[in-house]
């Protein structure tokens, strides 16, 4: 019998491709950054959050999909819960983080009112409905819309691996019919108690992307060939969707427009149309290609060696990386409110926003290392400091909550 999760080793590019996504979707969040412009959703109709949604799907497979192996269905979906708990808080303290800045910014002389350009005016206006649609996800402002988005489909985990138990080609199948059904409009989830607007990301058609990637890390889907007629096939999907995509193409040229207008449907970004999907594997194949077998083309030395040792920590801290620069876009909208929106000020905001980004992944991956758990006593101690720590150690052996952390 097929193995339901059967992780393949990680490797260069995994990490790599969602560091870059982490800071396009800085730059995309910051209110009227000229950089956005030149990200690649401008000349395409897929964008940074496929890749942030493909790659934690393939990032999943790794995580938990070993626990599903090893220790059985039911202690994987304890583990996706867990998961699932931590991204539901997470969600409710950027919330609470980014709106309590804006009301700080407000009292600042920008002539922005924040909460009405990032429009959480009812939360203010309406604060006991909007609270409760907060802590039960049935308010959710577009701006807070990815992780809920991402929560539904880490919860949808537990069931399609027990397809897949079944047959992989089962799970794949629930996955497309899922999201047939969902480009329906049928599946929609509320967003504003006051309203009837509904979840700007459909998780019911998002999983589609997700469950891409986390069929291919897990062996359900093997990859595509390295073959010049697919390179040249993605290549010209790629290229001859940019009049389509850019908006000097539809703007300038009304047949553009119109054909735009005809499939709209399958541009849609909030069911996640099927034209997005096939832009994104074109895109994503012609990357995979670029960065060689296992991401050997990413390896190396020297500058180019240490850009990618630095985006793929970023890619490695994807959630705290995003949570800290969706708080980040809105600090540097305000500073570009401050200073004006130059050449030089825009450029200084943004390169400052991707360092600030970068000392958040390495902060956050020495907190993970757990340094304090490690033997104090190095090279050049005392006997004394040895002793004690070798003591330490026998407590923390004897004591579960001690290597546990707590």
């Amino acid at each position: 019998m097929t193995p339901p999760v059967s992780p393949r080793p990680r490797d260069l590019r995994l990490d790599f491709f969602r560091g870059l996504g982490m800071f396009i979707i800085f730059v995309a969040h910051v209110p009227g950054n000229t950089w956005t412009l030149w990200i690649p959703a401008r000349f395409g109709f897929s964008d940074a959050t496929e890749i942030f949604v493909f790659c934690s799907g393939m990032a999943s497979a790794i995580a938990f999909g070993g626990t599903f192996l090893r220790h059985g269905w039911w202690m994987g979906t304890a583990r996706t819960a867990f998961r699932v708990w931590q991204v539901y808080w997470a969600h409710i303290g950027l919330f609470a983080i980014t709106v309590s800045l804006l009301i700080v910014f407000n009292r600042l002389d920008t002539g922005v009112d924040y909460t009405e350009r990032l429009y959480v005016l009812p939360f203010f206006e309406d604060t006991a409905r909007s609270l409760f649609g907060l802590m039960t996800l049935t308010y959710v402002p577009n701006y807070f819309d990815i992780l809920p988005m991402y929560l539904v489909i880490l919860a949808l985990m537990p069931l399609v691996v027990a397809l897949a138990r079944v047959s992989p080609y089962l799970a794949l199948a629930a996955i497309g019919a899922l999201w047939l059904v969902a480009t329906t409009g049928h599946l929609d989830l509320p967003a504003d108690p006051r309203t009837d607007r509904a979840w700007f990301f459909n998780p019911f058609a998002w999983q589609l992307v997700f469950f891409t990637g986390f069929a291919f890390m897990a062996g359900w889907l093997k990859p595509p060939p390295i073959d010049r007629r697919l390179v040249i096939l993605a290549a010209a999907i790629v290229v001859l969707i940019v009049p389509f995509a850019h908006y000097k193409g539809w703007q300038t040229f009304q047949w553009i427009y119109d054909a735009r207008d005809a499939v709209w449907p399958m541009l849609d970004k909030t069911d996640f149309g099927f034209l997005r999907y096939v832009h994104f594997l074109a895109l994503a194949y012609l990357a995979w290609v670029a960065a060689g077998e296992g991401g050997r083309r990413l390896a190396g030395a020297g500058a180019w060696g240490r850009f990618v040792s630095i985006t793929r920590k970023v890619g490695q801290q994807s959630l705290a990386i995003f949570l800290a620069g969706m708080v980040l876009a809105q600090v540097a909208g305000m500073v570009l409110d401050l200073t004006g929106r130059t050449v030089a000020t825009t450029a200084l905001v943004n390169l400052a926003g991707f360092g600030i980004l970068i000392i958040t992944a390495y902060t956050t991956a020495w907190f993970k290392s757990q340094p304090w758990r490690k033997p104090a006593a190095g090279h050049g101690a005392t006997a004394a400091e040895r002793t004690a720590a070798a003591g330490d150690r026998a407590s923390a052996a004897r004591d579960p909550r001690l290597v546990a952390g707590e």
